[in-house]
């Protein structure tokens, strides 16, 4: 959990500006939810992993034999918790205030969350999260949105060049249960395949030997990795799903897929090259996937700058009945470290300095007559330092573009604003 200085939090809110902007552009609207969830439903067996990295809140007036009494149960001890994402305060927002939102509604959430990470660099407790999603439309548009959006946002912050990474977990489902794994042991096996980027075919091929999963799963898995491929191009389409699945994937799955990618492309016309990319083994490891899944990358790094998917069954746990809903997450702390410097806003900032002399009503006449000028978006009040370069420098460090000098009787309106830089 971080501090941030005037510099860099003017930073944050620049680029933050921006995502925004762009995701009201594709007809999103932002929604505001409490930070504060019931246990209960921060640990309902959707969140994967970060169910394990959460904060909860301790039972208001439990004294400390009820604490003893409550220590095997963590549900007695805590009844709310931090949230550890925006998806599940987002599916208990819907089904609380469906009623007055439209039959497709596009939202999007901005906001910190918490989780007991081991902190490490890109990895912290207290970090943002840029969420959009569409709830009420099963077709491939809804993802075919959040992707545009996405791209659309990242090109905006000069990050152009960026891909997404699709996959459908029913097709992994498909692939799975094709090579004979029981349907108890795939949360295990998807663990292992996640890492093939990492490991290779045989590290996966010898993890999931040592999980003691279906011998013969993992001989047909293994031969699928090392099948012989030809160097052949495709771009995102039928074939090149096709050919990275086994043979025989449900027409459905990849009719799903391949529309999806006609509608990106579309949008996405002047860009070139199809942004997206087939990665039959992507897995996303949040437990509440049901369909499409993505991720966001980028040519400058390594690792992936965002991703999300369909999670058709989380709103009906609240709900009673189902509401189809897909989403996709900028990993705000990622982009923010990122990005070039973006342009402050071309008002000026000006620092006015003025002798210990001038009375408290001249100040305050001279800032407002300041302020009341269209091309000044802020004025700070500093009384004249012996060292004035240090004072300046700092002025310059937070944002602040000019400097006048004030003395007792000056007039209002009459002050000569000098360039900082």
């Amino acid at each position: 959990m971080r501090d941030f200085l005037p510099a860099d939090k003017a930073r944050r809110e620049r680029v933050l500006a921006v995502i925004r902007e762009r995701y009201r552009a594709h007809g999103f609207d932002e929604i505001e939810t409490p930070v504060v969830e019931e246990h209960g439903r921060l640990h309902a067996g959707i969140g994967g992993d970060n169910e394990k990295l959460s904060y909860s809140i301790l039972r208001r007036g439990l004294d400390a034999d009820g604490i003893r009494a409550a220590a095997d149960d963590p549900a007695a001890l805590s009844d709310l918790g931090l949230r550890y994402d925006l998806t599940v305060p987002l599916a208990r927002f819907y089904a609380t205030n469906r009623g007055q939102l439209p039959t497709v509604f596009r939202s999007i959430q901005i906001g910190p969350v918490w989780r007991a990470e081991r902190p490490q660099k890109g990895r912290y407790r207290q970090f943002v999260q840029c969420d959009i999603d569409i709830m009420g439309d099963d077709s491939a548009r809804a993802e075919a949105e959040l992707i545009v959006a996405s791209l659309d946002t990242i090109d905006a912050l000069g990050l152009e060049g960026g891909v997404v990474r699709v996959n459908d977990r029913r097709a992994l489902d498909w692939m799975l249960d094709s090579f004979g794994f029981a349907e108890d042991e795939r949360p295990g096996v998807l663990i292992t395949i996640d890492k093939l980027d990492k490991v290779g075919a045989d590290g996966v091929a010898e993890e999931l030997r040592g999980r003691g999963v279906t011998p013969a799963a993992v001989d047909a898995f293994e031969a699928f990795l090392k099948r012989p491929k030809t160097l052949e191009y495709n771009p995102y389409g039928e074939r090149q799903i096709r050919k990275a699945l086994p043979e025989g994937a449900p027409d459905e799955i990849v009719a799903h897929l391949v529309s999806l990618g006609e509608a990106v492309t579309a949008a996405r016309s002047d860009a070139g090259e199809p942004p997206l990319i087939y990665d039959p083994f992507l897995v996303r490891g949040m437990g509440y996937y049901t369909g499409t899944i993505f991720e966001l990358a980028h040519p400058s790094v390594d690792y992936s700058l965002g991703g999300g998917g369909r999670y058709d069954g989380m709103i009906g746990r609240f709900l009673g009945q189902q509401v189809p809903a897909v989403g996709f997450s900028i990993g705000f702390e990622r982009i923010v470290d990122l990005v070039a410097e973006l342009e402050a806003e071309s008002a000026q900032a000006v620092v006015l300095v003025h002798d210990a002399d001038v009375p408290v009503a001249e100040l305050l006449a001279h800032k407002a007559a300041l302020l009341r000028e269209g091309d000044v978006a802020r004025v700070r009040l500093e009384r004249r330092p012996k060292n004035l370069k240090a004072l300046l420098e700092r002025a310059s460090a937070d944002g602040y573009t000019g400097f006048a000098a004030l003395r007792a009787g000056d007039a209002v309106g009459d002050l000569e604003v000098k360039p900082l830089s």
